[in-house]
């Protein structure tokens, strides 16, 4: 079975939503780890040299591949990637091998077999 992992920078205001939308197209889970900063091609802003940029949320998927194109453009939606400035960004990376999923085994089985 071939997988994508999806990784999300998000607002942390937006992350329930991203989360919301990539399982809607069929994530089975989504690991988030808080309090990730991030810095565009122009540095924020300072105040007396205490930054003024918000916190974001890193927020991995691991899905099968088929569905990984619709839970990034999912992903992207939810979040204003396109429309809103600095409201994150997402990509997706071939997964060579996987250990762990047994729980989620029997979703990802019924979205694949749904797929053909």
């Amino acid at each position: 079975m071939r997988m994508k992992l999806i990784v999300a920078l998000v607002n942390n205001d937006t992350t329930d939503l991203v989360v919301d939308a990539a399982r809607a197209g069929g994530a089975t889970g989504a690991t988030v780890i808080t309090s990730a900063r991030g810095e565009g091609l122009h540095r924020e802003k300072t105040f007396f040299g205490l930054g003024l940029e918000s916190r974001r949320d890193l927020a991995m998927f691991l899905v099968v591949e088929t569905r990984a194109r619709d839970i990034l453009e999912r992903i992207s939606d939810a979040g204003r990637f396109e429309t809103r400035h600095g409201a994150g960004i997402a990509f997706q990376l071939d997964i060579e091998d996987t250990v762990g999923l047994v729980s989620q085994l029997p979703a990802i089985r019924e979205e694949l077999e749904s797929d053909l």
